[in-house]
């Protein structure tokens, strides 16, 4: 696997190569590691460090969704679900992946970020691929406990379709349909 010890602190390895995306550095700084962030489509080698990022960021956001299943149990559904039914893109700096999205039709089904990136850019940088990628519009679910996710989404023109009591997620906890349609011009 390249860049990330499995099943340990997925993200130390950016971390302690990037110190700068935490903040130190200045704006300018930001501005240039952002410019080095890469989307690009996943391949199958990429199913191991996929899965550790989707593994390290539900424990870290959600961890009442991580607790639902083991490390190797993720990885199958990584592997045997999520890159078979899904086109699935990453967001790579310096060739570490340090986030994933998955597309499922117009359904954003996940999009996770290594633990202690969030709100530097890299999840922004997905958004709008995906909003490329689906110009008619996208569909997602989110936690309504997520309050960080569900801000994000709201920041980026989703807007609120339905809330659900959470019977109809693995999770069993609320949950928020979003949708972001493209504003017409006038």
């Amino acid at each position: 696997m390249r860049g990330f010890v499995w099943g340990g602190c997925c993200g130390n390895a950016v971390l302690r190569r990037f110190p700068q995306i935490l903040g130190v550095g200045g704006l300018d700084f930001l501005v240039q590691v952002l410019a080095m962030i890469e989307i690009r489509k996943a391949e199958t080698r990429d199913i191991p460090d996929v899965a550790a990022v989707f593994i390290a960021s539900q424990a870290d956001a959600l961890p009442y969704v991580a607790k639902l299943h083991t490390p190797e149990e993720t990885f199958r559904f990584i592997a045997d679900n999520v890159f078979v039914t899904c086109e699935v893109w990453v967001a790579t700096i310096s060739g570490h992946i340090i986030g994933m999205m998955a597309i499922n039709r117009s359904h954003i089904d996940h999009l996770y970020l290594q633990p202690g990136l969030y709100r530097r850019g890299i999840g922004t940088k997905l958004l709008n691929h995906a909003k490329r990628c689906r110009p008619m519009g996208l569909t997602l679910y989110a936690f309504q406990e997520n309050v960080r996710a569900c801000t994000f989404y709201r920041n980026h023109g989703f807007r609120e379709l339905e809330r659900g009591d959470g019977s109809d997620n693995e999770a069993g906890r609320p949950d928020i349909l979003f949708e972001w349609k493209p504003e017409v011009a006038h």
